[in-house]
């Protein structure tokens, strides 16, 4: 491990130059990787997988869109394609990557499938952290543990294609075989991680929901529609208040963020930009403190979790969700940015 300085403090972390894919592969040569679940990190993972010179199975429902993405994706039938139950039976690993509903859900047949030794592997530590509510109980008999990317499948996939990787999270929550922390090390390096660090199951639960909800995604799409309704309400064209409050922020500033930090930024914008941002950052940082200490607690307590489940495990869900995505699709604001994504140069070939 290399101990980096994280703003004063220092943390452990293991890159695939200290633990190499050739050590993943033989810390592994004897396993036989089960990915259930086809939807959001299971591509991704078994993909990366795949490419890295392992030979994952899938385990999905059959039939279904899922089961024919997998195909598309080159997994066979009765070869390194089964239903679920099959494919949990003849894994040594079972990456546990079926939504946290589909785990609630699928989990009284999977827990039938384990058999003493094997290891149990999660990207979210949900299920585990909330048995109460989940019902997730391991046996005594396997390992389990867990690789947390900090990105979606999405992004997972293309980061190990242009060869930057993805940060990954690990913990180890019950040790059986002596092995379970080799283990998951070395599937985070074959998954294409970019670099490694310890977490617990709990941390990585309550930094994610915490994130997902907050700065992420659910913060980051109430801040924008807030601006972009006050500068419509000011009078400003929604082409205008589109690219002033998303499209310069994610083809630009952001970018400047990730290169080197968000005082570089600053220092590559204009003076006028570095004063106001200077100056309303911690106005904007001191309004929503509160917030966040009611999302942490709300997270923490499982109060975001019980709605997680009770929502996702209804049967008019998908029918609902569609809804809520149908309305911010056809919102005035995201009408312009297809609009303004249209007229982005490679778009326009």
């Amino acid at each position: 491990m290399a101990k980096i300085d994280f703003g004063g403090v220092k943390e452990d972390v293991i890159t695939s130059e200290e633990f190499t894919i050739e050590k993943a592969r033989e810390v592994l040569k004897n396993e036989t990787i089960a990915i259930l679940g086809y939807g959001v990190q299971g591509p991704a993972q078994a993909l990366n997988l795949r490419d890295n010179g392992f030979s994952p199975i899938i385990g999905q429902m059959e039939g279904d869109a899922y089961w024919e993405k997998a195909i598309s994706d080159g997994f066979v039938p009765g070869k390194t394609l089964f239903p679920i139950e099959e494919a949990a039976k003849k894994g040594t690993i079972i990456q546990e990557l079926l939504s946290d509903a589909g785990q609630v859900a699928t989990w009284p047949a999977v827990k039938k499938c384990l058999s003493e030794g094997d290891a149990l592997y999660f990207s979210h530590g949900f299920s585990i952290v909330y048995k109460e509510q989940t019902g997730v109980i391991p046996p005594q008999n396997i390992d389990v543990i867990l690789v947390a990317p900090k990105g979606s499948g999405t992004n997972v996939r293309r980061n190990f294609i242009d060869g930057s990787g993805i940060n990954s999270s690990y913990a180890v929550f019950q040790d059986y075989t002596g092995r379970a922390a080799e283990r998951t090390i070395a599937l985070g390096i074959a998954i294409g991680s970019g670099y490694l660090f310890p977490t617990t199951f709990e941390n990585e639960v309550y930094s994610d929901l915490t994130g997902e909800r907050g700065v992420l995604m659910g913060c980051l799409a109430g801040v924008m529609e807030a601006q972009y309704n006050l500068l419509r309400k000011h009078g400003h064209s929604p082409s205008e208040a589109f690219n002033e409050t998303v499209e310069e922020l994610t083809q630009s500033l952001i970018r400047l963020v990730a290169e080197n930090g968000m005082d570089w930024m600053f220092a590559n914008c204009s003076t006028t930009a570095q004063r106001g941002a200077l100056d309303w950052a911690p106005r904007f940082r001191d309004a929503v403190a509160p917030l966040f200490d009611n999302l942490y607690e709300s997270v923490k307590t499982g109060k975001e979790t019980k709605r997680v489940l009770e929502a996702n495990s209804a049967p008019d869900y998908l029918v609902k969700l569609r809804k809520e995505l149908d309305e911010i699709k056809n919102s005035e604001m995201w009408k312009a940015g297809a609009a303004v994504r249209s007229l982005r140069p490679e778009n326009r070939k």
